[in-house]
């Protein structure tokens, strides 16, 4: 392929992933995919349609908002897993959004629905133009742990009344799961349900770990229908029920600018909601499958669907915390199995609208359930425990967040708490004084070493962050500390500078501090390893003249040789031989080559 044309495919492929994906596809991935794509389309009618309901829309507009952006999603989202679709935490908004302004017309309702989602579109697509998709670089590892830990624990607690067969109106996760309690208690559980709803999941989990080659929710689906028909029950169960009639069109009618103003608020905050949601599912299932996904491109995508959705019938979606497990754990390999699932709903809603009135929703609730419990990273949370307890701490923080406040605010929280922590550990640093260990090559933690020794009238420290305002003066305290344990000999502080990769006007002013101090005391500040562009922030800040390039060193090593020549005339103390550790005076007479400089200063 002719170099241009390949850059244009490139640059395609960088805002069109499915392009990326169909040249790289497999001939292996596509059961799997078409696999997924059936069995998430049984979860992909009863959530679409719950919701719709829930944001106050008619019931065919849940199935038009998961079917178009699927779609576009498939073409222009980067995730190969995700699923999208209407979402729990985004119906109420829609909701209350929509509704007022509606004044009790369903028309008029579904048109401000689908406005609502196009601005939503809009604002995610700009903020992927211009990268804003930085912020998922937030969502470290114990964030994403906690939050689908959290994730799963919501998803089973609201799948429990449906599963054994009752239903509760609690309007938190909390009073939900008193409400459940006090059910179970009263005895109200329904014996048929339960008995599809428990049966599956053991079914599920059966097939699982036998490995079967039939996933074992495509299996329980199929059975359930089936038994429910041949039994004549569908009047006795709870089942998911027909599909609506009709396609997705277009249904923007009736529409005034003055909606533009009045929904702007609401977008701003769905567009948040949703990108949050979806970039932290996205990077988690990213995570697990050995890929990356860029957070710009993950909004753009988001973005796209969300227009394409509300043009034709739908309303605000995101990516589903319930669907997505399911579509992986029935084996999809790439946004395939999205297309797969649209098309599925489409070909239903035209040719066998019925036939979801035979799918209990005892279980559906199992498929829901098991997809759930597979996010349950119990040993991922236990070896935080063991290996980093802040880290350990942050995961948890995340998990009661979610579960407590909420899946935006329980995320912001654990964000913030990232940030004090990182503050935290940059506040108050590793810090060591450095010294000589003879044999060794190097300068080495005295704390660590108790073998180590200073260079005569020399004092070697590192401080193990970058300097700013919150540490500036906590480095030059320390430093002092050194110098005064030192003793009235030393004539230089080398300061190993290299961990310390930037420097802001605060802790520059303390650095100034520090050298006139020491500068009053008859010793001399020389700095080793700082990097470049460390020093050309210095620059900037008017230091050259304090801080001339003598006052540099390219290593530890060469700092130490030279103020070692200087204080103790020709004896070059610090230059090691490989064999005999430490040499002795090096002269021009005895015809040794100087030894290779010391590395930089290490802990050991």
């Amino acid at each position: 392929m002719p170099g241009s044309l390949m850059t244009t495919v490139k640059g395609i492929a960088r805002w069109v992933p499915a392009v990326a994906v169909a040249r790289s596809y497999e001939r292996a991935w596509l059961w799997p995919d078409m696999r997924a794509g059936i069995v998430v389309t049984a979860l992909l009618i009863p959530a679409g349609m719950g919701y719709a309901v829930v944001a106050g829309l008619p019931p065919e507009t849940g199935l038009y908002a998961t079917i178009v952006p699927m779609l576009a999603y498939a073409i222009f989202g980067p995730s190969r897993v995700l699923v999208l679709g209407p979402d729990s935490a985004l119906a109420p908004i829609v909701a209350a959004a929509i509704l007022p302004l509606a004044l009790g017309d369903p028309a008029r309702a579904v048109a401000l629905a689908g406005l609502l989602a196009i601005m939503v579109g809009v604002l995610l697509v700009v903020g992927g133009l211009v990268r804003l998709g930085f912020v998922t670089d937030l969502l470290s590892k114990p964030i994403r742990v906690g939050y689908l830990n959290a994730i799963a624990v919501i998803v089973i607690v609201s799948q429990l009344p449906a599963l054994l067969g009752f239903s509760i109106d609690a309007p938190s996760l909390w009073q939900d799961a008193a409400a459940i309690v006090q059910q179970i208690g009263s005895g109200m559980i329904d014996p048929v349900a339960a008995a599809f709803g428990v049966g599956s999941l053991v079914v599920i989990f059966a097939l699982t770990a036998l490995r079967s080659p039939i996933p074992g929710v495509l299996v329980v689906v199929v059975l359930s229908m089936a038994l429910t028909a041949a039994l004549g029950i569908s009047t006795r169960l709870s089942v998911v029920g027909a599909l609506p009639q009709g396609l997705p069109s277009p249904a923007l009618q009736g529409l005034r600018l003055t909606d533009v103003a009045a929904l702007a608020l609401p977008a701003a905050g769905i567009a948040l909601i949703a990108f949050t949601d979806t970039a932290v599912l996205s990077r988690t299932f990213a995570a697990r499958r050995g890929d990356s996904v860029d957070g710009s491109q993950e909004m753009a995508g988001l973005g796209i669907a969300n227009i394409a959705g509300g043009a034709l019938g739908g309303f605000p979606v995101s990516a589903s915390s319930s669907r997505t497990p399911v579509a992986e754990q029935a084996g999809a390999r790439t946004q395939l199995t999205g297309v797969v699932g649209a098309v599925l709903l489409i070909v239903f809603i035209l040719a066998v609208p019925g036939l979801t009135q035979f799918l209990p929703s005892a279980t559906l609730a199992a498929v829901v359930t098991s997809a759930a419990i597979g996010l349950i990273d119990v040993r991922g949370f236990a070896r935080l425990v063991r290996i980093h307890l802040v880290d350990a701490v942050l995961s948890s923080a995340a998990f009661i967040g979610v579960l407590v406040f909420g899946v935006l605010e329980g995320i912001v929280i654990t964000i913030a708490l990232s940030f004090i922590a990182f503050v935290n550990r940059s506040w108050r640093p590793y810090k060591a004084e450095l010294g000589r260990v003879e044999g060794v090559r190097g300068y080495h933690d005295m704390s660590r070493n108790p073998a180590a020794s200073r260079v005569p009238g020399v004092v070697i420290v590192r401080f193990d962050a970058p300097l700013f305002f919150a540490n500036g003066a906590i480095f030059d305290d320390w430093v002092r500390s050194r110098v005064h344990a030192a003793g009235a000999d030393v004539r230089t502080v080398i300061l190993a500078a290299e961990p310390i990769t930037d420097i802001d006007t605060t802790a520059a002013d303390e650095l100034v501090e520090l050298d006139e101090y020491l500068r009053m005391h008859g010793i001399r500040l020389v700095i080793a390893e700082m990097k470049s562009p460390v020093i050309d922030t210095l620059d900037r800040f008017g230091l050259t003249d304090r801080f001339s390039p003598d006052r540099f060193a390219p290593t530890v090593g060469a700092a130490v040789d030279e103020v070692t020549g200087t204080l103790r005339g020709d004896i070059a103390g610090t230059r090691w031989d490989a064999a005999a550790g430490p040499a002795g005076p090096l002269t021009e007479d005895a015809g040794e080559r100087p030894a290779p400089e010391d590395p930089p200063a290490a802990e050991t």
